[in-house]
């Protein structure tokens, strides 16, 4: 007879007796032998100190039920609103979930807020109202309740009567309701796939702690628990990371087709994508029941077990044929300042807290570059006492926490169009996009809807990746951007100069200006609260909810006691409880959880606290950067459109074409399966195509970001040719050309760059100054190109300036095209060299024969010559001789000459 494989999570409210079922279950089962209490501290599932002294739940475990029969993966999770995140990843790989409610207090804020992550992942439940064996507990109230709260469609399975379950069957479904007329009865397998399609939940009702009715819970999933039908392709997906007692990182995953075998290899792409895929073996494939675990060879599919081995996974994230979850719907919403000891630098101790970040989706940290501090994002005070506790005894260090502050986010109210525009020196691209707001609580969409005849595809989607790469601010306090639709709308790109990288500064300003058009609203997080008090303080609480800018509803009043429901501003209500247990001297207690956000009550107020200036911020720049005379320049925002190249792509009715197709497209595109093959370019490696072009000569030190490890650039040592020096084979001496690129050279050399950032012109004038002396002392034909084609009109204009030729190019034509027909006309007749950096160049000189010299070795050959010369000159000095001594004897005599006239 084949098992029933079963994937089952325990849920519930604090304190609702969850980890007291969970021993009920492990014990009926025969996995303990003896009962464990939180009480005693000895719970089988709460293995880590910190959940034994709390008597709360801190992290997911698993269980392994087995009967003749059955085999259950149980996963109790965190009850604790703090850390409802770990709860929400682990609903992603459950079949089915046990909800418990305590029969006391009934049905609790946090339990509608499990029942709608429940609907949201779509995860048949069972119900166990818990301890049922208190006195004044109801069932029939309690039942009533659930119904009212939860759904009508919750059914007590606990009862003798098979009745009152088959009509609540019948209820569900037309063909089931004939068939219960026709013979009074409904099969169990209809009543399974009622449960599975979220249509029925059972309900039972007991006292884990005395192990009534837990039995008849077991007997529910056996007899209506149903399989999941599974393919064979290879598929996982991870729920949690941990590390073991000897630090092997752990990940936690769930099997959902074909098998996995220890040393199979598996490639996936990491959170921090900057090496894009990687290919890691797995060494260990581990079965955990509690602190125990055994290791086996498969794992196949429906299995929950825990690989050693991988380094890059993350909660989330889809392995083989299975793609991510969506983003967790609870986020953390309080910022600490992280305090550390004087002795611990944080470079070296923030490396330590990503790992606790990737074993927590809850814990945000963040390094703040503006205050040299870390900060961390929590979900309330439980997790950050946690969080304290897990840093003094994994790394000994012991931090305290700075005055908790709030977590702001912004949208917009408007629909604008976004011009970014990147046009130093030899790079070129203009991005135009359109903002618009989005349905409260959809985050950040992206949608590609420009025409290939404007902008290739290929440009579309490097925006479009720049768009997803990183966080957006707002321009109001600096916060996260959410809530907002950007649809990539127009832009242009250069044949020859535009490189990746152009596109990433493009699409940052593209957005900041937009948002500096757009009617920013600022966004706080909200509560959704329960009060219950006795009812004379009603009046009280009232007042209360009103004066911290709360809504609620109606009181429910039952005798003495009083219901009181609302929903309000977390940064007027996260301290509450206290107050709430002060005047109600201990018999009131207030529960909430988080509800989302909503426009900030104090909006103005904050942003003066704050004191953001969004045009000061130079990490996210709100103006743009055009070309002019061969300089570029800024523009500020409220003056792009002046200057922009491509037209507007909102009409005078602020509509663009196509707006419907457009965003069937994007659901389309967010529906498909993302193809492995595909490799879009990424941050890094745009990084390192502007390391080849306009930062290729920093100096000295300057250290790039590392590339993408699978797009490995393939370098030659550039060859450097010694001016002054005969060929190999004296015979063919031929006239010496060297060939400047001038803009190549100044952006290269740190004393010119830096000049050029208060004048272009002094720095090309210092340039040429330079060539000069140069030129004197090696005595070959120098010729300085400036570019000149961004000049309407400009003809090729050649003069001398002293002993040089400068060349500024015409209309439409680049210094690297002039420099590659010179090397094309000349390069066999003339001993031409060209000093430049520009890799395209490079290699198209050096197939017309021509010597090369980088910006980099030439400022060290100017400075080497340079040197020669002083030295020379000192040792002249040094030995007596002086200018007279080299001249001629009628030279000298003609000069005395003159001197006594």
């Amino acid at each position: 007879m084949n098992k029933k494989r079963l994937c089952i999570g325990i849920l519930a409210h604090v304190d609702a007796g969850k980890t007291t079922l969970s021993e009920a279950m492990l014990y009926t089962c025969g996995v303990i032998r003896k009962l464990g209490r939180v009480d005693s501290r000895d719970a089988f599932l709460d293995t880590y100190e910190m959940e034994r002294e709390r008597g709360i739940t801190i992290f997911s475990k698993q269980a392994m039920l087995r009967t003749d029969d059955l085999e259950i993966s149980l996963l109790d999770t965190p009850g604790h609103v703090d850390f409802s995140a770990e709860m929400e990843r682990t609903l992603q790989v459950l079949d089915y979930a046990i909800l418990v409610v305590s029969g006391m207090d009934g049905v609790q804020g946090h339990t509608r807020t499990l029942w709608k992550l429940l609907e949201r992942y779509q995860v048949p439940t069972y119900l166990f109202i818990n301890k049922m064996d208190q006195q004044g507990t109801d069932p029939a109230g309690l039942m009533t309740e659930i119904k009212e709260k939860l759904s009508d469609n919750c059914t007590n399975f606990g009862t003798e009567d098979k009745s009152s379950i088959y009509e609540s069957a019948a209820l569900c479904e037309e063909a089931l309701l004939n068939q219960y007329l026709e013979q009074g009865e409904i099969s169990d397998r209809d009543i399974a796939r009622l449960i599975v399609e979220r249509k029925i939940f059972p309900c039972y009702f007991g006292s884990a702690l005395k192990m009534d009715g837990v039995k008849s819970l077991l007997d529910g999933i056996r007899n209506y628990g149903m399989c999941p039908e599974f393919g064979t392709e290879l598929g996982a997906r991870v729920f949690k990371i941990l590390r073991d007692t000897q630090g092997n990182r752990l990940t936690y995953v769930k099997i959902t087709g074909g098998a996995l075998k220890v040393k199979d290899v598996l490639s996936y792409l990491p959170k921090n994508a900057e090496d894009g895929q990687i290919a890691e073996k797995v060494n260990q494939i581990r079965i955990y029941s509690g602190e125990k675990y055994e290791t086996v060879d498969v794992a196949e599919a429906g299995c929950i077990c825990a690989l050693t081995g991988l380094t890059g996974t993350y909660p989330g994230q889809g392995l083989g044929m299975e793609k991510d979850s969506p983003e967790p719907v609870l986020e953390p919403v309080l910022t600490y300042q992280m305090i550390l000891p004087q002795e611990v630098h944080p470079a070296a101790f923030l490396p330590k807290l990503r790992m606790l970040e990737e074993e927590d989706p809850m814990l945000h940290v963040l390094w703040s570059e503006e205050l040299q501090e870390i900060q961390v994002q929590v979900m309330g005070q439980v997790q950050l006492e946690i969080l304290q506790r897990q840093i003094r005894e994994r790394f000994d260090v012991l931090v305290v926490f700075g005055a908790g502050k709030i977590v702001y986010k912004e949208t917009i109210a408007d629909r604008v169009e976004g011009i970014g525009h990147f046009e130093p020196l030899r790079h070129y691209a203009e991005v135009h996009l359109i903002l618009e707001p989005g349905e409260p609580g959809s985050g950040m969409q992206f949608i590609l809807g420009c025409s290939e005849e404007m902008l290739d595809k290929n440009w579309q989607r490097l925006i479009l990746t720049h768009l997803e790469e990183r966080t957006h601010r707002g321009v109001l306090t600096g916060s996260p951007l959410t809530d907002v639709k950007i649809t990539v709308a127009g832009g242009r790109a250069h044949l020859k100069h535009t490189e990746g990288g152009d596109f990433r500064q493009a699409t940052y300003r593209a957005v900041r200006q937009g948002l500096m058009q757009a009617q920013s609203i600022l966004l706080e997080p909200y509560y959704d609260f329960v009060l219950e008090l006795p009812s004379e303080h009603v009046g009280r609480a009232m007042t209360d909810m009103s004066q911290r800018e709360a809504e609620t509803e109606a009181p429910e009043i039952d005798g003495n006691r009083a219901l009181l429901k609302g929903r309000g501003p977390v940064s007027t209500l996260w301290d509450y409880a206290k107050e709430v247990a002060a005047y109600t001297r201990g018999e009131g207690s207030f529960s909430c959880v988080t509800g989302g956000y909503g426009p900030c009550h104090n909006a103005q107020e904050i942003v003066d606290e704050i004191g953001y200036i969004p045009e000061e911020d130079m990490a996210n720049p709100t103006g743009s950067v055009f070309c002019s005379h061969g300089s570029g320049f800024y523009v500020e925002w409220d003056k792009v459109p002046q200057y922009m190249h491509v037209e507007s792509v909102m009409g005078a009715s602020g509509e663009t074409p196509d707006e419907e197709s457009v965003w069937q497209e994007y659901q389309m595109r967010r529906s498909r399966e993302q193809e492995s093959s595909e490799q879009w370019i990424g941050v890094d490696e745009v990084d390192r195509i502007l390391d080849r072009t306009f930062y290729a000569n920093r100096k000295e030190g300057f250290t790039p970001h590392k590339g993408i490890a699978h797009r490995k650039r393939q370098t030659k040592q550039a060859q450097v040719r010694e001016y002054g020096q005969g060929n190999a084979k004296p015979a063919i001496k031929r006239e010496k050309y060297l060939l400047v690129d001038g803009y190549n050279v100044i952006f290269a050399w740190e004393e010119l760059n830096e000049l050029a950032k208060v004048n272009i012109d002094g720095a090309r004038g210092r340039l040429m100054d330079i060539l000069c002396d140069y030129q004197g002392i090696r005595k070959c034909h120098l010729i300085v190109v400036f570019d000149a084609y961004r000049v309407k009109g400009h003809p090729t204009e050649i003069s001398d300036y002293h002993n040089i030729h400068v060349v500024y190019t015409k209309e439409a034509e680049t210094a690297d095209q002039f420099i590659e027909k010179f090397a094309h006309e000349n390069g066999r007749k003339y001993d031409v060299t060209v000093a430049t950096s520009d890799g395209l160049e490079q290699i198209i000189i050096r197939g017309q024969g021509c010597g090369l010299i980088s910006a980099r070795e030439f400022e060290k050959e100017v400075a080497s010559v340079k040197k020669g010369v002083v030295s020379r000159l000192q040792e002249q000095k040094q030995s007596g001789h002086t200018l007279m001594d080299s001249l001629s004897e009628d030279s000298r005599k003609e000069l005395d000459s003159l001197k006594n006239q």
